[in-house]
């Protein structure tokens, strides 16, 4: 999936909008019957909302698994330094990885920072050694594995 977080066209929201967007977020099951009563309006009303967050792309409904329950228990984030004109030649890359959740091209030090969910310290080190040490470009790693998740929240 690829995000971009520049638009060239952003109708602008109110209020009713962003407790739309608030109210999901908490709960994404929540019912437009339940939200309509809260803003005393019609349920017809938040359905149209909704509909047109989706369209306009601000909403985009999924489901959200939890990869530790899901038995990934080593989590660890990665910076990568690239040959430079290989950069995002490296990120499509290694984006085919499944243990690959999360990548994005920065400033800074590294070039690419990866979120990377594995079975176990041996299942990364075989991602590590096997997957990643082997992608053409890759000129350097960094790896900081997880020890505690103090906060996690999904805009």
């Amino acid at each position: 999936m690829e995000s971009n977080f520049s638009s060239t066209h952003r109708e602008k929201l109110d209020n009713i909008d962003h407790h739309i967007i608030n109210a999901l977020r908490v709960d994404g099951r929540v019912a437009f019957a339940q939200l309509a009563e809260q803003l005393k309006v019609s349920p017809g009303m938040i359905r149209q909302r909704y509909n047109r967050l989706v369209d306009l792309g601000y909403l985009k409904v999924v489901a959200v698994t939890n990869p530790l329950m899901m038995g990934k228990r080593t989590v660890t984030m990665i910076g990568i330094r690239t040959d430079g004109r290989k950069m995002m030649d490296v990120a499509n890359k290694i984006a085919k990885f499944d243990e690959v959740v999360y990548i994005v091209a920065t400033s800074g030090r590294y070039d690419l920072m990866l979120e990377v969910f594995c079975h176990d310290h041996e299942d990364m080190f075989h991602f590590m050694t096997e997957k990643l040490a082997k992608v053409d470009g890759v000129r350097e790693t960094e790896s900081f594995i997880y020890l505690k998740i103090v906060k996690e929240i999904y805009f």
